[in-house]
């Protein structure tokens, strides 16, 4: 009987369907690496996105709230950074990974594929452009607002 019990706990813990992770891990309130914002990752449906919630400099040299200027959507350009969805569109791939999401860089405008893991309690955030390898990996770490 225990024989048979070590057998199909080993054969759980080794299937390629078993994940410690749920995929929720990654929900909640993440910093950047360069300490200029955090992020709060959150899920729709069965999808994963994270919004601006917090600005080390909120407002510009001028004393004016920051602005998604370089949009190359000019119509999005007024619309403060506060808020915007940095990252979008991620699904969890059961094995630690959430893929197929983009992020967008607001201080250049553009918006890049990206994959996410959770290493050691950081959260590793990779923008590529067409191939993984070109690309580069940003960690971010938990935090509160």
């Amino acid at each position: 009987m225990k024989f048979h019990l070590l057998i199909f706990l080993f054969s759980t813990l080794a299937s390629p369907n078993f994940s410690r992770n749920n995929g929720d891990e990654v929900l909640g309130i993440w910093q950047t690496d360069d300490g200029k914002a955090k992020i709060e990752i959150y899920k729709e449906s069965d999808k994963y996105f994270g919004k601006i919630v917090w600005l080390k400099e909120p407002k510009n040299e001028k004393g004016e709230i920051k602005r998604d200027k370089e949009n190359p959507d000019e119509t999005l350009r007024s619309r403060t950074i506060m808020g915007i969805n940095l990252v979008k569109d991620f699904t969890f791939d059961g094995d630690d990974r959430w893929e197929g999401g983009k992020i967008y860089d607001p201080e250049n405008g553009k918006t890049y594929s990206c994959d996410m893991k959770i290493r050691k309690g950081k959260l590793q955030v990779r923008g590529y452009i067409g191939l993984t390898m070109l690309g580069r990996t940003v960690v971010w770490t938990r935090s509160q607002l």
